[in-house]
């Protein structure tokens, strides 16, 4: 049986600390899917096509990551593609208490699954889409913060 991963979220846009989570990862898993989710809850900044194309540039080099998009719950999504595991990233004790949340809820309702965090690294801990966009939607230089290659202009 493969050892399939789904890793959650927006990705609105990818920054360096997603980047990291899913390369460190990548040794863990036969196969990981990032999975763009929608969320009725949020305004998209950017297509979900950049979105898309941005991540298959980052991770072009590994062929056992693909990116997906899906809706509904992400328990019914790792169903769908058999990921008995869901890949988190933790920056700070604030996140760990909201994903332990879901993490024991989605364990309710789907009792094969294991939500597997992984702490960021300590120069990622201040990144996330948000701050990237309200940097961005003043104008700033977001470079440092999103991975190498990708323009967010294109």
């Amino acid at each position: 049986m493969s050892k399939i991963a789904v890793f959650p979220g927006s990705f609105d846009p990818i920054t360096k600390g997603h980047e990291s989570i899913v390369k460190r990862a990548a040794p863990l898993f036969d196969e990981i899917i990032i999975a763009i989710g929608k969320n009725t809850n949020k305004r998209e900044f950017f297509s979900l096509e950049k979105r898309i194309k941005w991540i298959e540039k980052v991770f072009k080099d590994f062929p056992h990551i693909r990116v997906e998009q899906y809706t509904g719950l992400t328990v019914d999504f790792c169903k769908q593609v058999g990921a008995t595991y869901i890949l988190r990233g933790l920056r700070t004790s604030a996140d760990f208490e909201y994903e332990r949340s879901i993490g024991q809820t989605n364990k309710k309702i789907y009792p094969k699954i294991e939500t597997i965090f992984l702490l960021t690294t300590p120069e990622h801990t201040a990144i996330n889409s948000t701050v990237v966009r309200e940097v961005l939607s003043y104008g700033g230089d977001v470079s440092q913060f999103i991975p190498d290659g990708i323009n967010l202009k294109d």
